[in-house]
């Protein structure tokens, strides 16, 4: 199954290998559809906590018609947010961890499933980034919703923890 837009994604991701021919290669051929790719250059990731990430997700689809890049790990534990170049270096937050310049990311083919990482939102090939301003924006929105969800569970559910 071919979805839409996906031979763009892999051109652009491929773009930020040292050598993209040597990327797809790796793609192709590794049995987790997966390859490593060089952060700092085309793009940052900052990762987040999946909860924390899952609701950001949330708010961002809410009130933009396409963010960028959204990476989610095996089991959602986190995700995976492409923002500009440089953004990791200089984003200051608890829980968030940023891969920029001289950090690598395992990334799946676009359009294929694969073991274990995936994507919630594909690269559309044009380089759409999120606004870090706006996922901060985000982010504080959605850690209010998730503080609110996490009082509202019982404490049995929590493992019988207090707040």
């Amino acid at each position: 199954m071919t979805i839409p837009g996906a031979r763009a994604a892999v051109e652009w991701l491929a773009a930020a290998a040292p050598d993209p021919r040597a990327c797809r290669w790796e793609w192709e051929r590794n049995p987790l559809g997966v390859a490593l790719l060089p952060a700092g250059r085309h793009w940052d990731v900052l990762i987040l906590p999946g909860r924390l990430g899952q609701a950001t997700l949330d708010v961002l689809t809410a009130i933009l018609a396409t963010p960028g890049p959204v990476l989610a790990d095996f089991g959602d534990a986190r995700l995976g947010f492409f923002v500009p170049p440089g953004t990791a270096a200089h984003w200051l937050g608890t829980g968030v961890r940023g891969a920029g310049r001289g950090t690598w990311i395992v990334v799946p083919y676009p359009g294929r499933a694969t073991g274990g990482v995936r994507w919630l939102v594909l690269p559309d090939g044009r380089g759409t980034l999120t606004d870090p301003a706006v996922l901060e924006l985000a982010m504080h929105e959605a850690a209010a919703t998730v503080r609110g969800a996490a009082a509202a569970e019982p404490a049995a559910e929590r493992g019988g923890r207090n707040p």
